[in-house]
């Protein structure tokens, strides 16, 4: 598992459903690898940018807002899960704008990616035969990689809407706000995210959909 300190950038647009997430994500990132750049407001132009005249004493525009960012956080993240069905980042953020700690879905640290199972199904009808019991989702990882800062009135970013297990360990940190971008998981029940919901509600937990300012963000590496 990762601990704070990342950087960059990640995507952004109306998806629907954990599987359109995951094909928004690629898209978003991966879709255009020409060097294209934004605009303002954020949409992408295929010609350089004139050269900034070197008098000019204005601040760049474009960039990305806090909330882009650390959403982008998340998603990136996500990009280091080895879950073939399914990838989940999260970003936990200081009041102050700090990243404290980041995390994905996986197996716990020691325990082999290549030795426990990441099927979602088995045909034994063996639940061990399936990652479900093995699996640390994305915002518990984020919220023990913090090198021992508190959660406590901090905000979580998140792929997705986190199930009512994740949203105990939420309320039970101290987490005052989370910021997800995916509403619910195509395969899971309703029950699991209305319990969700109903606990973060009644924890007095702030929840709200991330709206994203651009509609996408590329990083070229060659660009530098």
């Amino acid at each position: 598992m990762i601990n704070s300190r990342e950087i960059v950038l990640v995507s952004t647009a109306t998806i629907f459903g954990a599987a359109a997430s995951a094909i928004a994500f690629h898209r978003f990132f991966y879709s255009n690898r020409l060097n294209k750049r934004f605009s303002a407001n954020g949409v992408v132009d295929g010609r350089k940018p004139s050269p900034r005249n070197p008098f000019d004493p204005t601040k760049r525009k474009g960039y990305l807002s806090w909330d882009d960012y650390f959403m982008a956080i998340a998603f990136l993240s996500a990009e280091r899960s080895k879950d073939p069905n399914r990838q989940v980042g999260a970003c936990l953020v200081s009041q102050k704008g700090i990243i404290l700690g980041i995390g994905y879905n996986g197996f716990p640290r020691g325990c082999s990616d290549d030795k426990l199972p990441w099927s979602k199904k088995s045909k034994n009808d063996d639940p061990l035969e399936t990652k479900y019991p093995y699996v640390c989702h994305a915002e518990v990882n984020a919220i023990l990689n913090t090198n021992h800062a508190s959660a406590a009135g901090q905000r979580l970013y998140v792929t997705m809407f986190p199930c009512n297990e994740c949203s105990k360990i939420i309320i039970q940190s101290g987490v005052s706000e989370v910021i997800y971008y995916v509403e619910k998981r195509l395969d899971n029940s309703e029950t699991t995210y209305a319990a969700s919901h109903k606990l973060l509600s009644m924890a007095g937990v702030k929840v709200r959909r991330h709206q994203p300012q651009m509609d996408q963000i590329l990083i070229n590496f060659n660009e530098y």
